[in-house]
């Protein structure tokens, strides 16, 4: 199904990132996995090289340079990328995330990477995919993107809502040259990232949430509609959803 594609992950290491990785990987394209954690890189890597054709780079989405030259490093290798999924994100950890406890250098460092990260990764590969008249980008937000709640903390309310409105622009802007670009808003998903919680879930919680490979899907779904057809967003959240069933509350400030 995509065969002869190229697509660059970012956080692809690990949660929804490596999940999307394995199936784009699964499909034919060849997939380049980056991530802060070099360790996690390469156990990903040997995962997608057992059914596909891959390669891992250490990358802080949050350094401009870094994220140009890994850009440029890709289509100077490989002539191209022609899906780009940005996955890399992060949140304040602990009960530190609300205005009466959050830190300015909490606030940052969540803009640095949910926001600037993925502009930049963004602003990366759009030049080639204007060029070459096609392009697909899938940007992962968050329910919290779209239903902001106190549990999730003023900085991802806003970075993923910002995630959204950057897609939008996207498709505004470049859609006459062939761009498309999705935004996936996941509600509770049993990621990693749910370490960070003030009190993070149990075991059978996380077992009732969304799992990343149900949104490996919905990246591959995306990844293979026609060129004519753009996704501009797809949410997805768990059946047993505790947004709508009072289950989740907010940090004890």
């Amino acid at each position: 199904m995509l065969n002869g594609k190229v697509a660059w992950i970012t956080g692809g290491g690990s949660g929804i990132g490596l999940a999307g990785a394995l199936e784009l990987a699964k499909a034919g394209a060849h997939v380049v996995i980056s991530g802060r954690t070099a360790n996690t890189n390469e156990k990903a890597l040997s995962e997608l090289k057992k059914i596909g054709s891959a390669e891992a780079t250490l990358l802080d989405v949050s350094d401009k340079s870094a994220v140009a030259a890994t850009a440029a490093g890709i289509e100077k290798r490989h002539g191209r990328i022609d899906i780009l999924v940005t996955s890399a994100g992060t949140n304040i950890g602990g009960a530190r995330r609300n205005f009466k406890t959050m830190s300015l250098e909490g606030w940052d460092d969540v803009v640095a990477i949910n926001l600037n990260g993925l502009f930049y990764c963004c602003h990366a590969v759009i030049p080639g995919m204007r060029a070459r008249k096609d392009g697909l980008i899938i940007n992962i937000s968050s329910w919290a993107g779209r239903y902001a709640s106190v549990l999730t903390g003023p900085a991802y309310n806003a970075t993923k809502r910002a995630v959204i409105a950057v897609t939008e622009s996207i498709n505004m802007e470049e859609c006459m040259h062939g761009i498309r670009a999705t935004s996936i808003l996941p509600g509770e998903v049993a990621t990693p990232i749910l370490e960070k919680r003030p009190v993070p879930p149990s075991k059978e919680e996380r077992a009732r949430m969304a799992q990343p490979e149900d949104f490996g899907k919905a990246i591959l779904f995306v990844a293979t509609m026609p060129a004519r057809s753009c996704v501009n967003e797809l949410i997805i959240a768990p059946t047993w959803n505790r947004f709508y069933l009072g289950g989740l509350e907010a940090p004890k400030n």
